[in-house]
């Protein structure tokens, strides 16, 4: 069984844009509405894979990932993905032994900036970064499924 332990925080400034942070553009859609489960595709730069998520206490999920050829993902985003596809850059941030992961979202989500950081388990010391801002792994709306149905230009 696949599981994470993920914590999420808003972004105060771009004080974590440094040479050598290194970037993913995303394209993301959902096949699956709520928030118990998420079926979603997404595309990173030139690969691809479908993902399956189960919501239970915030910051515990069940997750499995798989890759799949990259011309069916962008069929699937195209033809049957929900909208509005989740479409974000992601920045690959390391602090003090852990990896941050900053979303910076486009689109009908431009505007809002999310770290997220996975952690080996629910109890570790996180040392937080400077820039990281207040804690919303509790707070479904800025979650990516949420951000399909509830975009942040409608907040």
């Amino acid at each position: 069984m696949a599981s994470e332990i993920e914590r999420k925080f808003l972004v105060l400034d771009d004080s974590w844009r440094t040479p050598g942070v290194r970037s993913i553009r995303m394209r993301q859609g959902y096949l699956s509405e709520g928030y118990e489960r998420s079926v979603r595709v997404r595309t990173e730069n030139d690969r691809a894979f479908i993902n399956i998520k189960s919501s239970d206490d915030g910051i515990h999920r069940l997750e499995y990932e798989y890759e799949i050829p990259l011309r069916d993902a962008e069929e699937i985003l195209e033809c049957i993905a929900l909208r509005p596809l989740i479409e974000k850059t992601r920045y690959i941030v390391v602090h003090e032994g852990f990896e941050w992961e900053i979303d910076v979202f486009e689109g009908d989500n431009a505007g809002l900036v999310v770290a997220e950081v996975e952690l080996p388990s629910a109890g570790v010391r996180l040392p937080l970064p400077e820039w990281a801002g207040r804690e919303v792994s509790d707070e479904l709306r800025y979650y990516n499924v949420s951000l399909q149905k509830d975009p942040y230009c409608t907040w």
